[in-house]
């Protein structure tokens, strides 16, 4: 009686094997062109060495590769972010230069989560972080809470109902 061979793992695709997360391949050449504020031929040389080493070297971290059918939303989300960053940032400003720190009402707001995914909870945590005047200090054990601290606070709900409405939403359609 023959024995059956063993199957061979499935074989990735060229594309695969080389850019196993293409976004953030896109990215990473971005960000180092912004970076050096220059495009030249080592500049865009050495973009596109991280762009494709690092993701192919970190891959491995990432057992369930995202799907990026519709980019629209990450657009949408970026342009959102953007936005916020720059109100939030004359809002800081004003408060540091105008409102006398006594009557800061900082806050900690603890906001209920529906995302699940690991890559969109931390995508939520840095949004909030980087928003100037709120910063993301832990999860819950269960990750279906995130600890906020405000510098400034009046109202409690509008912020979480910001959070989910403005990030939380838009995360869940692009990280399914």
């Amino acid at each position: 009686m023959a024995e059956s061979l063993p199957t061979s793992p499935e074989r990735k695709s060229f594309t695969q094997r080389w850019l196993p997360h293409p976004w953030t391949t896109v990215s990473l050449v971005v960000l180092w062109l912004a970076l050096q504020n220059s495009v030249s031929n080592g500049n865009l040389l050495i973009a596109f060495l991280l762009g494709i080493v690092l993701p192919i070297y970190t891959s491995s971290f990432w057992p369930q590769r995202q799907a990026l059918t519709n980019p629209f939303p990450v657009f949408e989300l970026v342009v959102i972010v953007l936005w916020d960053i720059a109100v939030a940032n004359a809002q800081v400003a004003s408060l540091v230069l105008l409102k006398n720190p006594s009557q800061l009402r900082s806050r900690w707001v603890s906001i209920p989560l529906d995302i699940v995914s690991p890559e969109a909870l931390t995508a939520l945590a840095a949004i909030v972080s980087l928003t100037p005047g709120t910063i993301s200090s832990d999860f819950s054990d269960d990750n279906r809470f995130l600890l906020v601290h405000c510098l400034d606070l009046e109202d409690a709900d509008s912020l979480i109902h910001s959070v989910k409405d403005r990030y939380e939403k838009r995360l869940k359609r692009i990280l399914v």
